[in-house]
């Protein structure tokens, strides 16, 4: 990518392996990774799909896109998704169509905060769009 990552994402990366096995990539998405967390129209991205989405994210080649944002979480398209500001280490979303949104978040361990109070809200039945159904989540 010619980008330095960002100190929590790198540690992020060296401690979860996110990319499938070659033989489960198909080669007619955008990206692949492990699908429906932390929604159910996305997923985590391992460094392999970073890297190709990065290579050919939908926003670049314009001025919605700029080369130190890493996307870490999109939908199959890469039509939609989160992305680390190397920069200075902000979280940022993208949608094609809308205007795409900095500093989200303040860091990668705001972001996973959020993540963790919202699977906190959905083990408690707080939350209305997802349930814990023997043992699983289920997105409504």
């Amino acid at each position: 990518m010619g980008v330095s990552l960002p100190q929590e994402l790198r540690a992020w990366l060296l401690q979860n392996n996110l990319d499938l096995p070659e033989d489960d990539v198909d080669d007619y998405v955008a990206c692949c990774g492990y699908a429906g967390f932390p929604d159910e129209g996305s997923f985590f991205l391992g460094i392999q799909a970073m890297e190709k989405l990065y290579a050919n994210h939908p926003l670049s080649g314009g001025g919605d896109w700029r080369e130190e944002w890493i996307p870490f979480l999109s939908d199959q398209d890469g039509w939609m998704g989160k992305f680390i500001d190397a920069t200075d280490g902000r979280i940022g979303r993208w949608f094609v169509g809308e205007p795409t949104i900095t500093g989200e978040y303040a860091s990668l361990a705001d972001y996973f905060e959020s993540v963790a109070e919202m699977l906190t809200r959905i083990g408690a039945g707080d939350y209305p769009v997802c349930s814990v159904v023997e043992g699983r989540l289920v997105w409504s």
